[in-house]
């Protein structure tokens, strides 16, 4: 043994990394065949309805008599001035009434609101009566009918199309042969040219200067014939094709296309007319008398031209017409849709979602209702307690604000005077209730109102705060002067709503979710978040009540113990906090 000791105390490092090995080596062992798999358990919250509250809270001291600045809670002008300096006055005597036309006029608009949304909900509710079935009836019938209609109006432009584009035909030969004789026959006496270059000619004669302009006019005529002849060539290959039995679509493209044919012809007319009034305005200056075969190329340029103006017209009506009647049993389709539904509506029950629908927007104007009648009530103002008037700072016709005073209220009540920093002082009113309790008086809870605020701040070591003077709404004999008093005023109350801990809340890129369990797992639900209190967030969609969401993950791994929370802001931000213990399995579960 003597030999062993010594040997450890010659070779301490080796020993040392020796015991090292040895614990090591067992710690491994133990956790390799004592550790247990690790297990993941999450800790849920049901959604609940309810009302959600947001305080901010102060202390301060309970004072038995002061004074307090009376300052109404809206703006206007003084209309009636109710009080004197030295008069004594109760809790809740009107001191002053402002002007209130517009809240007047906002109280009887969400009246009106109000009504109609709750005569909506009640015609929800009712079932569909005879007469209104029949109506819808015969209002889908009605659109059934018209789309037949429709159908055999489209069938019917068909037909009158083919009968438009073949009238059309029987018109063209006729023009372009007359065309063409008049362009290039030789009908001039003395002369074997073509009628276009005798006028040609006639021009150049009258005026040599004109030349260049003559011969231009001459070319443009003769490419306008060509262009039509091309045009009418191959549009009487395609009439000669169909029949007034061929497809609708083979009828409306020969309509475009003989439409496109005719204005080319209804071109090359124009171009030719304008030519020999060019020629005639020339000889006009001279001795030359023009034959009479003139004036018959004239004439018969201006029946062309009024036969394919009319030829025109009637190819774009038919191709309205028919236009016209697709457009139209679309129309008749998509009516037909909304009708059925519409019936079918009617004769189905109430669909839960439209019900739920109407009853938040009743409550919405519900809501917008008592929201105008306390705007409304804040233009008269009250004494907030007992007192005397110790002046009056106004007068009727004269201005007054929130931020004026109209007199100064003597009391002998006691008064809590507490003190907020800067950041809670700017979410407070004059008139929101508070709830006071008093470290002294234990169960003790009273309710009171906000009377003043400071309008200027202490500082004291680099923070500014504000004092806030709170009446109590009930007097209690046990509370004394100079008692420690802490306030919560209430900042805003949303009843009726779906929240959830706020530690359910988590948000990523800008977007709010929570963790519901899907056969165990959690999976992602994206939700719409509204307001918040330090506990408590309003969700505004996205989960139900009674809906189960992740609030805690609890892994259990051997001897050590993972708990994360989900911390989330009033606006949806969060954080993750872990914390690590030793000892046995985990906390408590669902």
């Amino acid at each position: 043994m003597k030999k062993f000791l010594a040997f450890i105390i010659k070779h301490k490092v080796i020993a040392f990394l020796i015991v090292t090995a040895l614990a090591g080596g067992g710690y491994w062992g133990y956790k390799k065949w004592f550790t247990s798999p690790a297990t993941v358990r999450y800790i849920t919250t049901a959604a609940t309805r309810g009302a959600l509250t947001t305080t901010v809270s102060g202390t301060g001291q309970v004072s038995m008599s002061d004074q307090v600045d009376v300052k109404p809670k809206a703006s206007g002008d003084v209309i009636a001035l109710l009080v004197k300096p030295a008069q004594e006055v109760k809790t809740g005597q009107v001191l002053a009434r402002l002007d209130a036309t517009g809240a007047l006029k906002s109280v009887r608009d969400a009246a009106t609101n109000l009504e109609t949304a709750r005569l909506a909900l009640e015609k929800l509710k009712q079932p569909a009566t005879d007469l209104e079935i029949l109506q819808s009836e015969n209002s889908l019938a009605a659109a059934i009918e018209s789309k037949q209609q429709s159908e055999m109006t489209l069938a019917k432009s068909y037909d009158d199309g083919f009968n438009t584009v073949s009238a059309a035909f029987m018109d063209l030969p006729t023009i372009l042969t007359g065309l063409q004789s008049m362009l290039y026959g030789s009908d001039f006496p003395n002369t074997t040219w073509w009628n276009i270059d005798w006028y040609v000619n006639q021009g150049v004669t009258a005026n040599y200067d004109a030349r260049d302009q003559t011969m231009r006019y001459r070319e443009e005529v003769n490419a306008a014939y060509q262009a039509a002849r091309k045009s009418y060539d191959a549009s009487f290959v395609d009439y000669k094709a169909a029949t007034r039995f061929s497809s609708t679509s083979t009828i409306e493209t020969l309509i475009i296309e003989t439409y496109n044919t005719m204005a080319v012809v209804s071109e090359a007319v124009k171009s030719a007319n304008n030519f020999i009034d060019y020629i005639q305005d020339l000889i006009g200056n001279t001795s030359i008398t023009l034959p009479t075969l003139v004036s018959t190329h004239q004439s018969s340029l201006d029946n062309f031209i009024s036969t394919t103006n009319s030829d025109l017209m009637s190819l774009l009506s038919a191709k309205n017409t028919i236009s016209n009647a697709k457009t139209a049993i679309i129309s008749a389709g998509r009516s037909i849709a909304e009708k059925t539904a519409s019936l079918a509506n009617l004769k189905a029950d109430v669909d839960p979602l439209d019900l739920r629908s109407q009853e938040i927007a009743l409550a919405q104007k519900q809501n917008a209702m008592a929201d105008a009648q306390s705007n409304l009530a804040d233009y008269t103002v009250r004494a907030p307690f007992d007192g005397i008037m110790a002046t009056v700072d106004t007068q009727v016709g004269g201005s007054a604000s929130a931020g004026s005073s109209i007199g100064t209220l003597i009391t002998k009540q006691r008064i809590a005077s507490i003190t907020l920093n800067e950041v809670d002082v700017a979410k407070v009113k004059v008139g929101q209730k508070a709830i006071l309790t008093f470290d002294a008086i234990d169960g003790l809870s009273i309710t009171g109102e906000v009377a003043q605020i400071d309008s200027l701040g202490a500082v004291s070591q680099g923070v500014v705060s504000y004092g806030v003077k709170i009446t109590f709404d009930v007097q209690d004999d046990r509370i004394k002067g100079g008692m420690s008093v802490s306030a919560n005023i209430i900042l805003s109350s949303k009843p009726n709503i779906i929240m959830v801990p706020s530690a359910a809340v988590k948000n990523q890129n800008g977007e709010s979710y929570v963790q519901v369990l899907v056969n165990g797992a959690p999976q992602k639900q994206v939700v719409t978040v509204g307001e918040s209190n330090d506990t408590m967030i309003e969700i505004v969609s996205g989960v139900n009540e009674s809906d189960a969401v992740v609030t805690q993950t609890i892994t259990t791994g051997g001897a050590t113990t993972a708990t994360t929370n989900n911390n989330a802001a009033a606006g949806g931000a969060n954080a993750l906090r872990g914390a690590f213990q030793l000892g046995g399995g985990g906390g408590p579960g669902r």
